[in-house]
């Protein structure tokens, strides 16, 4: 599986975003998906996941409310849209796939990954 992720950028605090990743190669509705993010100086961190099937869902605490997670197998595409952005926010955000997750915030189950695009929430 090859992961291409886009739609980062610069926005304002409270501003929005909607961040995309394609998915190519193998069977993109048989895996699990995940956002994941890392800021400067920080250690890569969960952010939302999505099982296969697209019926459970699973959020970091501090996205609660604010990010939504979705996938469209149609168009083998996972998305992150984020709302109410805050400066801690600022960070790399990466898409990653696996196959049947057992820990699904865990990024050492994840086996493949995206390039990564980068969101900076100015203050």
């Amino acid at each position: 599986v090859q992961l291409q992720a886009s739609g980062g950028g610069l926005v304002q605090a409270g501003g929005s975003l909607r961040l995309s990743c394609v998915a190519s190669g193998r069977a993109f509705s048989s895996y699990d998906m995940g956002w994941f993010r890392q800021a400067p100086g920080k250690e890569r961190e969960f952010v939302a996941a999505i099982r296969w099937s697209g019926y459970r869902i699973y959020y970091a605490d501090f996205v609660k409310g604010r990010f939504t997670i979705s996938r469209d197998s149609a168009k083998n595409t996972v998305y992150l849209q984020m709302n109410s952005l805050k400066p801690e926010d600022t960070a790399v955000y990466y898409c990653a796939a696996d196959y049947g997750a057992t820990i699904i915030g865990n990024r050492a189950e994840y086996d493949y990954w995206g390039q990564g695009t980068q969101v900076t929430v100015s203050s």
